[in-house]
């Protein structure tokens, strides 16, 4: 399954791609190269990386600084508080969502000097004392069982190939707590119908195998009956989902599928793919599963990335502690007299 569709989105370069003229793109492409030989690293994740060079070069040139050499970690520093200033104004006016976007890219110029260095180009690495900024901690947002439950029999009301495809996605989604990529990347062989398992590719190009349920067995089997030799005009594509033109539905594709169903379901559009990977595991542990199991279920190398989701369970049973027992609140309930 490795490598599916990453090719030819590896070599998109995109708005940050300098010119034959610039005279960083000779950089540029040793950096894509790099990129391009990792093992098991995502076509997006090479993209973004690509863009936020790109974007690197712009508030160089700005700067009026045309070898590599001069970046100093001040400069780096300088180039990385504009950005998180331009992110907070952004539309989406988010804190948390500009402090990832910032990290995501000293993840990535850290990558790139290191290559740097590794190759001769330049003497000390910049990056080495860069500091990430830290995180507001947010628990993860999830969906209660009912709420879980009416998304993903939504589009069961309805007969459509579209609508048997989106039933069988967000069952899956669900069912087996799929990253986005991980379910846009699914091949039909990947599926095990009978012992009602799935074949997934997730970071790093590990491989696991997730269970799922009679529901999402029945979901998939009307889907491949009836949804998707309507949609698929092509017996060469092996992609288990695909959208109307009948090739791979991709990323972006999984993400308004869920979200068109949430909104028609009147949970609202912040209802994401991960909503569900997030309630998957939160109602796992509800359940009384175990954390080693829920781990590699959805494949985190580290029980500690697992383990937030045990503080989810412990928010959700303090709330409910709190709306239940009569001492809850500092004894603020009557108390039947004797």
């Amino acid at each position: 399954m490795a490598g599916k569709g990453e090719e030819s989105a590896a070599r998109c370069h995109g708005p940050g791609d300098p010119g034959r003229e610039h005279w960083g793109h000779a950089l540029y492409l040793l950096f894509q190269r790099h990129l391009e030989a990792q093992r098991g690293l995502a076509a997006y994740t090479i993209r973004n990386y690509l863009s936020d060079l790109g974007t690197l070069w712009s508030f160089l040139d700005a700067q009026r600084v045309q070898e590599i050499t001069r970046v100093d970690r001040d400069l780096l520093r300088a180039y990385l508080h504009g950005l998180l200033t331009t992110a907070k104004r952004s539309p989406r006016g988010r804190s948390d969502y500009a402090l990832r976007s910032v990290t995501r890219r000293i993840v990535g110029l850290r990558t790139f000097f290191r290559l740097l260095v590794k190759s001769g180009i330049i003497a000390s690495d910049p990056t080495l004392r860069l500091s990430t900024p830290k995180r507001e901690y947010r628990l993860p947002q999830f969906l209660d069982p009912e709420g879980a439950r009416s998304l993903v029999e939504a589009p069961k009301q309805q007969e459509k190939p579209p609508a048997l495809r989106d039933a069988a996605l967000l069952e899956l989604l669900y069912a087996a707590g799929l990253r986005v990529s991980e379910a846009a990347g699914l091949d039909l062989e990947d599926l095990d119908m009978e012992s009602r398992r799935v074949r997934v590719l997730g970071k790093g190009a590990k491989e696991r195998v997730v269970p799922f349920g009679r529901p999402s067995r029945l979901a998939l089997e009307r889907y491949l009956a009836l949804g998707r030799p309507a949609l698929s005009r092509t017996s060469q594509e092996t992609a288990l989902f695909v959208n109307p033109r009948g090739g791979r539905l991709s990323v972006r594709g999984v993400q308004k599928v869920v979200r068109r169903w949430a909104v028609r379901t009147g949970l609202g559009p912040g209802v994401h793919p991960h909503t569900l990977r997030h309630s998957f595991a939160t109602h796992l542990l509800d359940g009384g599963a175990d954390l080693r199991v829920v781990q590699e279920l959805l494949g985190h190398n580290s029980p500690a990335t697992t383990e937030v989701y045990t503080h989810v369970a412990l928010a959700t049973a303090r709330k409910a502690y709190e709306r239940a027992h009569p001492r809850a609140r500092g004894g603020q309930r009557a108390e039947p007299e004797q």
